[in-house]
């Protein structure tokens, strides 16, 4: 079985504030330092921590594509390491990404590049879920009441349903499926128009049956200020002395 991942990192981190000019500036979330070393880095290297992937594959802008591919020489050993030129969307990222793959990969694992704090194990079982069944997502079961409303990230939303819990999970990544299936998936996305918000959605449109994989809730996504102050907080710990 030959395993590949994928981490779209072209984002430019709008929610982060405002642009700096470093390379590691605080607007652009994927290379923000975490103890010396850009969240991207630190994604990588739990990938590259697993037998069971064999090559890894970051889409980044056009600007980053080589001092990028630079520093994860450095970083990542072991593993074949590809650094491609990403598109203005994560899909269009992961679509680019999709083309550097050996033809004969087995499965895909697509990751957000800013999620460094998913653990091997997670990893390993969502794998084994997708060489299963074919298509396989990390998700975790929400702790606060859901409420379906008018619309979304405004004042003005009104209430229309609560929503039960034990048929919700919150989509993370990694998101696992066959590699055929999911240049399926992307090849009708593009034909049809449609951009998802995740791979999971174009199989779904495909009526590809996918299977969740429960995570937990510190394999958080950076996206704004106030996750980094978490994100140290998990490192902190992740890197901690164990006591024998």
């Amino acid at each position: 079985m030959k395993v590949a991942v994928i981490l779209p990192a072209a984002g430019l981190g709008t929610r982060m504030g405002r642009p700096s000019a470093e390379k590691t500036g605080t607007s652009r979330k994927q290379f923000m330092l975490l103890d010396g070393a850009p969240i991207l880095v630190h994604a990588a290297r739990k990938f590259a921590a697993s037998p069971r992937v064999g090559q890894i594959v970051v889409a980044v802008r056009s600007e980053d594509v080589e001092w990028v591919a630079g520093m994860l020489a450095r970083e990542i050993r072991g593993k074949t390491v590809r650094v491609v030129e990403g598109g203005n969307t994560r899909q269009q990222s992961v679509e680019n990404a999709l083309r550097a793959l050996d033809e004969d990969t087995t499965l895909v694992a697509v990751h957000d590049a800013v999620r460094p704090f998913i653990d091997l194990d997670t990893i390993e079982k969502v794998i084994d879920e997708a060489a299963l069944t074919g298509a396989a997502i990390v998700g975790i079961v929400p702790v606060d009441t859901v409420k379906q409303v008018t619309r979304a990230q405004t004042n003005k939303a009104k209430v229309r349903a609560t929503l039960p819990r034990e048929k919700l999970v919150l989509a993370q990544t990694p998101q696992v499926f066959r590699y055929d299936l999911l240049k399926r998936a992307f090849a009708a996305a593009q034909n049809d128009g449609f951009i998802g918000t995740d791979e999971s959605s174009l199989m779904e449109r495909l009526e590809v049956e996918v299977s969740v994989v429960l995570g937990n809730d510190r394999n958080i996504k950076i996206t704004k200020p106030s996750d980094m102050d978490l994100a140290r907080l998990f490192l902190e710990e992740e890197t901690a002395p164990r006591e024998l």
